[in-house]
């Protein structure tokens, strides 16, 4: 997902903070519709995925492709190509399902934008599902989900298990998304230890192993004795195990790679949203407005805290867990300073979705600058 125009990024943002907001203001979850379509009609609906990366990563594209697995559980024939570079290759994989007949097809990169547009315009019969993007025509939607809710709980988690008091981020790219869960992990930290740091790396690659364990072992040399990664691969967690530092995974947990530092991960469920398009397109009623879920409807989770993580520790993840789902606990709410000082978000104010989806400050305790 390479994103070359950072200004355009932070830009651009607005308009999907304005689809978005309009659709859902921050705190309120949307009624989850009740299934439409018969087993039979969804069956008869084809659907493609294109990915960035492996799917066999444990990250992104992983999770993009259990949701895949899913909806063949549910009889639907799907297809998917992996290791899709943005540019010329994603726009002729795109244009080749649509020729091929299929109903829809999921873009999950950022960096395939450009393409679907593009493509869609031909086949307009088609329909077109872009991640994380904020481009829609009258046959593509866009979606999303709120990782920033699942980011809060890893903090603190991990603000818990620390005694250098130093937490680490491997951040992929300085774009509104990363910095808004970067945030999110960070003031979820303080609000079990005010004292905590947290120090960002940022390698402008979603999945690169050897440069995502060159970041961890920098974090780690710089002091940090818990490692987080918003990337996808697993390397910082094989180092954490190495060194005996610990770890927060993202999008799936092997147990059997780095059982004595993983401590916990935030995690995607796709299929929620998959089965939800998939049933519109077969009754017919889908629609192209955004989608930007969270806990509360399933799409995000947080994998089972480590056994060795002290009992009370759990107990309050749990605790803010169920008032994200109630919704009686809402995150970026003030008073919230950003690291330079400077008040950001008042006492008694919390920031709404059109300020969450440009979000461009870090937080008071988060170190560095966004590179621009």
């Amino acid at each position: 997902m390479r994103i070359r125009n950072w200004s355009t990024v932070w830009t651009v943002s607005l308009i999907l903070a304005l689809l978005i907001s309009a659709c859902q203001p921050i705190g309120e979850a949307p009624a989850v519709e009740e299934p439409v379509g018969s087993a039979d009609t969804v069956a008869d609906v084809k659907v493609a995925f294109v990915y960035v990366g492996p799917v066999g990563d444990l990250g992104w594209s992983y999770a993009h492709d259990q949701g895949r697995l899913a909806l063949e559980e549910l009889g639907v024939e799907t297809a998917y190509s992996e290791l899709v570079a943005e540019g010329p290759d994603a726009a002729r994989v795109l244009q080749s399902y649509a020729a091929q007949g299929y109903d829809l097809i999921f873009a999950t990169s950022f960096g395939y934008m450009d393409s679907v547009i593009e493509v869609a315009e031909g086949f307009p019969e088609v329909m077109f599902e872009h991640a994380t993007g904020y481009k829609t025509a009258e046959n593509v939607g866009i979606y999303d989900g709120r990782g920033y809710q699942g980011w809060y709980l890893a903090g603190m988690v991990a603000a818990a298990m620390t005694e250098s008091n130093v937490l680490g981020y491997i951040a992929p790219y300085p774009i509104p998304e990363v910095v808004r869960n970067l945030n999110a992990f960070a003031l979820g930290a303080q609000s079990i230890n005010p004292h905590v740091e947290v120090r960002p790396v940022w390698i402008f690659a979603w999945f690169d192993p050897p440069a995502e364990r060159e970041a961890a072992q920098a974090l780690i040399d710089a002091g940090a004795d818990v490692v987080a990664r918003e990337s996808d691969s697993v390397e910082p967690d094989k180092l954490a195990q190495e060194q005996g530092v610990y770890a927060i995974g993202y999008n799936a947990i092997n147990p059997e790679i780095a059982p004595d530092a993983v401590l916990t991960a935030p995690i995607w469920n796709w299929r929620v949203i998959y089965e939800k398009k998939v049933r519109d397109v077969a009754a017919g009623t889908w629609t192209n407005e955004p989608i930007w879920w969270g806990m509360a409807e399933g799409v995000l989770e947080l994998a089972p805290v480590a056994d060795f993580v002290p009992e009370d520790v759990r107990s309050a993840v749990e605790e803010a867990k169920a008032g994200i789902l109630d919704g009686s606990f809402l995150l970026f709410c003030g008073p919230i300073n950003d690291n330079t000082g400077a008040e950001r978000v008042a006492d008694g104010e919390c920031m709404d979705d059109p300020a969450l989806l440009s979000y461009d400050w870090l937080v008071e305790g988060v170190t560095g600058e966004i590179p621009q």
